[in-house]
């Protein structure tokens, strides 16, 4: 495989390293989010080691077999980040691929197109495979592995290290040769604007922050006993929850929301949108509200946001909401919203010591009446 040293498309310019690149370089990897996750550059990192990668570091990248450029300004030929090839397998014609952009030049799609104008030129030249490894929490990043056209294949288990020695996790994304060009559809688009609202509840994705309000909705008793099984839950893993919480929507796994108070921006509780068959356009819903709130509606309102959502943006075609025999609170609010009640499933549901629970399951199609 031979690449061009310099490639022009998708309005960047990928072109080597120079020396006058090198304050730029500095300000792109001393800043604190490539330094978060980017374990390869030195911290602190200084002029020196800049000038080291430009002389010695990128032009070894080369010798290696890899591919390592500089993403500039196609009208000034400034340094606006950077895009390279490695760990290149040519007897699977794969590879990997990385990047990076100074903190001032976020934003405006730069990696993006330097990721999209590299990956087309590798793969037009013999490559069948690249793969874009992300840290779970670099949402970013993985929004524009999808922008770039790669879909994402799974995590690879502790794959990762940090700067303080741990290990975590890292997500594949892969494209292929014969994939299609352009972004990726997603299974679980955003939020239109970032909220769904009817001017008396509102839905926004959960976020880190909302941790410790998660953590007392969830380890409540009544909510805790509409759970399977029902034990509490960790702090530590509400806290991963949120932290997840739009990393997990960006791969499709599940769409985790806070329902706040219009008026007031108070959180009222949470709900959540699952697929259970893509293929068959079936996804299932959950919510729970604070005892405050309870009683006033707010679960309906919060639920036919979502159904909406749902049957609209995200195109499924049937909903469905599995809840325990007993919780006839919850059997009201799908009631209203539309739900019919299917099927009990006997002992489909983990519960303590090794008993087993009924599985009282409620459906909605998107032709139905609500």
């Amino acid at each position: 495989m031979t690449l061009r040293q310099v490639v022009e498309a998708h309005g960047v310019r990928l072109r080597p390293f120079r020396a006058e690149d090198t304050a730029d370089v500095v300000e792109g990897l001393a800043d604190p989010v490539s330094q978060r996750f980017m374990t390869g550059p030195p911290y602190p990192y200084t002029e020196v080691d800049a000038r080291w990668w430009i002389d010695v570091g990128a032009p070894a990248v080369w010798t290696g077999g890899g591919a390592v450029y500089a993403v500039a300004d196609p009208a000034t030929d400034r340094l606006l980040g950077s895009v390279n090839l490695n760990d290149a397998v040519p007897a699977r014609g794969q590879a990997g691929i990385g990047y990076w952009v100074r903190p001032t030049a976020r934003g405006r799609g730069v990696a993006t197109a330097g990721t999209r104008a590299l990956s087309d030129h590798v793969l037009s030249n013999g490559a069948t495979r690249l793969e874009l490894l992300t840290h779970p929490e670099n949402t970013a990043s993985q929004r524009v592995a999808l922008a770039a056209g790669f879909r994402h294949e799974g995590s690879r288990r502790s794959a990762g290290t940090g700067r303080d020695g741990g290990r975590h996790d890292l997500l594949a994304w892969v494209r292929l040769a014969d994939d299609p060009p352009g972004p990726v559809t997603r299974l679980l688009p955003d939020l239109p604007g970032g909220v769904l609202t009817d001017r008396v509840v509102a839905l926004r994705r959960l976020a880190p922050d909302d941790a410790d309000l998660m953590y007392r909705l969830h380890s409540r008793p009544e909510v805790v006993a509409n759970q399977a099984p029902p034990v509490p839950p960790t702090r530590e893993a509400i806290g991963r929850r949120c932290r997840l919480a739009e990393s997990a929507w960006l791969t499709g796994d599940i769409a985790r929301l806070l329902i706040t108070d219009a008026a007031s921006g108070e959180p009222v509780g949470s709900c959540g949108l699952s697929y259970t068959d893509v293929a068959a356009g079936e996804a299932s819903v959950g919510y729970a509200l604070l005892p405050v709130w309870r009683g006033r509606g707010y679960a309906t309102r919060a639920l036919r946001l979502l159904v909406d959502w749902a049957f609209g943006p995200v195109g499924v075609a049937r909903l469905t909401a599995g809840t325990v025999p007993d919780n006839t609170a919850s059997h009201r609010v799908l009631e209203r919203v539309g739900f019919r009640r299917e099927a009990v499933q006997r002992g489909r549901l983990p519960g303590l010591a090794g008993a087993r629970l009924d599985d009282l399951t409620f459906a909605l199609l998107s032709a139905d009446p609500r």
